[in-house]
């Protein structure tokens, strides 16, 4: 039966493949006698074996792709499967109690995990995880429940999850994954932001599409439209596929501007730059033309893995992306950790409202040994291009100054021991909060530019949560007193000589667009697959036409005549 969803239209494209469910499988179970113990201990064997040959392959493919460090993970699984001090225990309560060796799995499992847990040590802690790991992966092949494991994919699929951390994101193999959708999500969450740096197509926030999909079922991804479609017709696949063909050519018209500058009609050039999260992301960076990186994510470096990353990996990467973009500006996000984005290793406590707790520069300012590595990291590899460090999550002038000081004391101290820095670094800020767009004249005289970060300057502005669909109606980049706070920051910096960018996704927004460009935003940093389509759009537009579209929208009363405003102005340009 085929069926459509309808969702958030988060990453461009069309995809045509079968379902992947990416859900966390039942692995319930009841406490059963068996007639025959040996059988069942031959049962409970063979789910151990077929486990080891799956962690086999999963360590290999982790040493390609991820390096030797991520491919020990699997191999402790690999050793907690050989020890007998835990399995010997297993089979002998399934032969000494006639029971199903789920339980006696279960059972045996559990009580080396709370006792490993009890203890104050950090290495047995860290058994008891893998014991939970292990179990999970054995106690599936006992009841014939699949396992989803993203980077095991080995045939085109699309993803079907109720939502993707960036973990789970990082871990999906470009190569077969063609697409993705959830049930929860919007265009600015994590998942959305991902798929569009993957160069994927995404609908999130559909719902039900986890309650809707089986695996193997035919999907249709539409990401221009925000459909899901299930099981389709041969018809409306044919159709799709020509729709992804008039996409693609679309996509070929923009890529001839990849080496042009961006500029307006009348002759106005601003800055088209990309976000990233890993040195990975550099090559969509270059072939989508960006001018330079406006944001990039440094804490894609401290996820997925179980402790912090040390300071010469963190230079190592800073270093492969100001090389990469050969002295082009590259403007680093010191750790914004927090909110939808944990460390579980930190052990932080849990929060009420984590998006408006401790987190990036907060949780820098108090544990600086985390941040002094990060800074440190960033000076040693400023040679290598043209760097900027802008601070997250700024709300007052103290914390601004704070952080300012604990980098000027790391440069100072990496000088007097020899250590090559560059000459001059532009520090900025983070524009999200409403407090420091207010006072944007003051931070002005003190900062070298401003990057506002509009995903979350709108849900604080708004009080709306932007992961939750409810209010999603309230998430609105055009309302005027979000446009108001935005040209606060840009007239601000304008009139002590500074440059204003913006990275939030309303920067590669095809309605903010104009407006911004009348405004006079200088940079605009977006997803790399959002920069050429920018181009071609600010290529048709006179900004003397669109300050005049600015001057008017600010003056309007809600998001949606200023939505009719830029589509009248737009239409007549």
């Amino acid at each position: 039966m085929s069926s459509i969803l309808k969702g958030i239209a988060a990453s461009n494209g069309i995809a045509i493949a079968k379902a992947y469910r990416l859900v966390e499988p039942d692995l319930s179970f009841d406490k059963k006698s068996v007639e025959n113990a040996e059988e069942e201990v031959a049962r409970f064997q063979a789910a151990i074996s077929t486990s080891k040959s799956e962690l086999e392959a999963i360590r290999d493919k982790a040493m390609v792709d991820l390096g030797e460090d991520k491919a020990q993970i699997f191999e402790a699984h690999l050793l907690v499967l050989s020890d007998p001090e835990l399995l010997t225990p297993i089979e002998d309560k399934v032969k000494t109690e006639n029971v199903n060796a789920e339980f006696a799995l279960k059972e045996t499992a559990d009580m080396f995990v709370s006792m490993f847990e009890s203890m104050d040590n950090e290495y047995m802690k860290e058994r008891a995880a893998d014991i939970r790991d292990v179990t999970k992966r054995v106690l599936s092949h006992l009841l014939g429940v699949q396992i989803a494991n993203p980077s095991m994919v080995t045939e085109e699929v699309i993803v079907i999850a109720e939502d993707l951390t960036p973990s789970d994101t990082a871990q999906l193999n470009r190569q077969f994954v063609k697409g993705f959708t959830t049930d929860i999500g919007g265009r600015t969450s994590h998942s959305a932001i991902m798929a569009r740096s993957m160069e994927i197509p995404a609908v999130v926030g559909t719902k039900s599409v986890t309650d809707s999909v089986e695996n193997g079922d035919m999907i249709i991804v539409d990401g221009l439209n925000g459909e899901v479609h299930i099981n389709p017709t041969p018809e409306v696949i044919e159709e799709y596929k020509r729709e992804h063909a008039r996409y693609e050519d679309q996509k070929a018209e923009w890529a001839k501007l990849v080496n042009e500058p961006t500029v307006s009609k009348d002759g106005q050039h601003v800055e088209l730059a990309a976000n990233i999260g890993t040195p990975k992301d550099l090559e969509g960076v270059k072939n989508n033309g960006g001018e330079g990186v406006g944001l990039y994510r440094t804490e894609f470096l401290y996820m997925g893995r179980d402790e912090l990353p040390t300071e010469d990996e963190q230079y190592e990467a800073y270093k492969a992306v100001l090389e990469g973009m050969e002295d082009k500006p590259v403007v680093v996000r010191t750790l914004d950790i927090g909110g939808d984005k944990e460390l579980p290793y930190l052990n932080l406590p849990k929060e009420m409202n984590p998006f408006l707790g401790y987190r990036a520069i907060r949780l820098c300012l108090d544990e600086q040994e985390i941040f002094r590595t990060q800074l440190r990291a960033l000076l040693k590899a400023s040679p290598y291009g043209n760097l900027k460090i802008m601070f997250p999550m700024i709300s007052n002038l103290q914390e601004f100054r704070e952080a300012k000081a604990i980098l000027e004391e790391e440069k100072k101290k990496l000088q007097e021991n020899g250590t090559n820095v560059a000459d001059k670094i532009e520090v900025g800020i983070m524009v999200e909060i409403p407090s420091t767009a207010v006072m944007a004249d003051v931070f002005a005289k003190e900062v070298d530019f401003f990057s506002i970060g509009t995903n979350d300057l709108i849900q604080y502005t708004m009080a709306a949560d932007r992961m939750n669909e409810r209010v999603s109606y309230l998430y609105q980049p055009y309302n005027p007193a979000i446009l108001r706070l935005v040209k606060m920051v840009i007239d601000a910096a304008h009139n002590e000589g500074k440059w204003a960018g913006m990275c939030g996704e309303m920067a590669g927004d095809e309605i903010a667009v104009p407006i911004l460009l009348g405004l006079g935003l200088d940079e605009f940093s977006m997803s790399a697959t959002s920069i050429l389509r920018a181009r071609s759009q600010i290529h048709g537009l006179n900004q003397s036409d669109m300050k005049k579209l600015a001057e008017e929208v600010l003056q309007l009363d809600t998001n949606d005549e200023v939505i009719k405003a830029v589509e009248k102005a737009v239409s007549h340009s």
